[in-house]
């Protein structure tokens, strides 16, 4: 990709960004679980596969966290970014499992000037990621405010 970030002229509706993939190690759930999610399921393997998850899983705001590195990694960083309002939707349909594989994509649903920001837009996004048995283990829906390029003729 050139060195010029991605504005929000480059965020036509229907464009997918892809994510990942992204190997899901157990050190790392036990290490995010341990600080922000430290119930069983998440820091011990059998109480992982004693519950209903089936082994030891991902808490769902790590899933959330790593989906939020692989749009980083995707598009976020190489774009005219200036952060998100918040988020719509969040679902967590399938546990993430140590050794899980995800990968996945974001896909534009709308983008369109600010009318309250001259020079700055709002892009809607789908996340979907799945594992690696092609199971959807998590959707999202956010919007993120995106920079114009200098001198766009696009008005809200």
């Amino acid at each position: 990709m050139s060195a010029e970030k991605l504005s929000l002229e480059d965020f036509e509706p229907g464009r997918r960004f892809p994510l990942g993939p992204k190997l899901v190690l157990a050190e790392e759930i036990i290490e995010f679980a341990s600080e922000f999610d430290p119930q069983p399921m998440h820091i011990d393997e059998a109480a992982g596969r004693a519950s209903i998850l089936g082994g030891l899983a991902a808490s769902g705001w790590h899933t959330s966290a790593m989906l939020m590195r692989m749009m980083a990694d995707s598009y976020i960083v190489n774009a005219l970014c200036e952060g998100a309002p918040g988020i719509d939707l969040m679902e967590w349909r399938k546990p993430v499992l140590a050794g899980d594989m995800l990968q996945g994509q974001s896909l534009v649903l709308e983008a369109r000037p600010m009318r309250s920001r001259p020079g700055m837009g709002i892009v809607k996004f789908r996340h979907e990621l799945e594992n690696q048995r092609g199971e959807l283990v998590c959707v999202s829906e956010n919007s993120v405010m995106i920079r114009m390029r200098p001198g766009s003729e696009l008005s809200a």
